[in-house]
């Protein structure tokens, strides 16, 4: 017989402004704690040193994450000009420098090659997987190996602010799989003066913001207790870049049972991926199909 696991069922998403020197499985573990919430997880690991948000999904949300994972998100960071790092952050050792800094005006018309559709290469230090291990444990054992460049859409990338010679600040809004380590680290070899990343805050993902995001200061505050409760977000905000259909009384009881049933559908495609709600809740995801929707997944709410 399996193991029943403890805690509530509690669906839905608290969004998180992640501190620096946490990682983000220690994020979800504190939010699954304070609200004694029996499953949780997250969409889109931030670096240790990294803040800024994290959305963390509980219960039935956790359904919605890969879309959330797929989404846009937006990052402000600070480049240190002139050193590269072994780790392309301020965690790593200096590994080569330079006394050349670019102009504001060489930054900004070197920003246009990460601009689009590009390649990029994540960082040695890396969870990316190598012959089945990952990258950043292959590094710290001093094993020599390449990481194959990798699809990215850039949507912006801009210069924002040059507190002086030695750093700039920039903000990026990319899809799925970005690595702002491996922005610096290219940036700096294109400038020909070397760069690693200093700072990074992510300033939304998705549908989620870093206002109205808690802090783990409140998050322990109101742990355990029906306050925490209201920070909660409806699972259906998982579901924002998606479009939504109607599902009929008997549609919705079909597709809880898993099967295709009966929706009403305004401006959508032929089978194209979209979501069942009755009543405003979110019944299934799936295809639409000639009136019917074929679930990929059910929501139990």
């Amino acid at each position: 017989m399996a193991r029943k696991r403890k805690g509530r069922d509690v669906n839905g998403w608290l969004v998180v402004d992640k501190p620096a020197g946490m990682t983000s499985t220690s994020v979800v573990n504190k939010v699954k704690w304070a609200l004694q919430a029996k499953k949780a997880g997250h969409a889109g690991t931030l670096d240790p040193e990294a803040t800024g948000v994290l959305a963390v999904a509980l219960g039935e949300a956790t359904k919605t994450v890969p879309y959330i994972t797929d989404a846009l998100k937006a990052y402000e960071f600070t480049v240190r000009l002139g050193q590269a790092t072994n780790t392309d952050d301020a965690e790593g050792e200096v590994i080569a420098s330079s006394d050349t800094r670019p102009t504001d005006d060489e930054i900004k018309d070197a920003l246009g090659a990460f601009v689009g559709d590009i390649m990029q290469v994540p960082p040695q230090y890396s969870a990316v997987k190598i012959d089945g291990q990952r990258a950043y444990k292959l590094a710290r054992e001093g094993e020599t190996f390449e990481v194959a460049a990798r699809p990215l859409w850039v949507e912006e990338l801009l210069l924002v602010d040059r507190p002086d010679a030695d750093h700039a600040v920039l903000e990026m809004v990319c899809g799925k799989g970005g690595y702002v380590r491996s922005v610096a680290r290219d940036l700096g070899a294109a400038l020909g003066c070397y760069g690693h990343v200093v700072a990074l805050r992510r300033v939304w993902s998705g549908p989620f913001e870093t206002e109205g995001a808690l802090s783990i200061e409140q998050i322990e505050a109101m742990a355990q207790s029906p306050d925490l409760d209201t920070y909660l977000r409806p699972l259906e905000e998982g579901l924002s870049d998606l479009p939504m259909v109607t599902a009929t009384l008997e549609g919705a009881a079909r597709l809880r049972n898993g099967n295709p049933g009966m929706v009403i559908a305004n401006d959508v495609e032929y089978g194209e991926e979209c979501w069942a709600a009755q009543d405003g809740r979110a019944v299934a995801v799936g295809r639409f199909k000639a009136g019917e929707l074929h679930p990929s997944r059910v929501f139990n709410q």
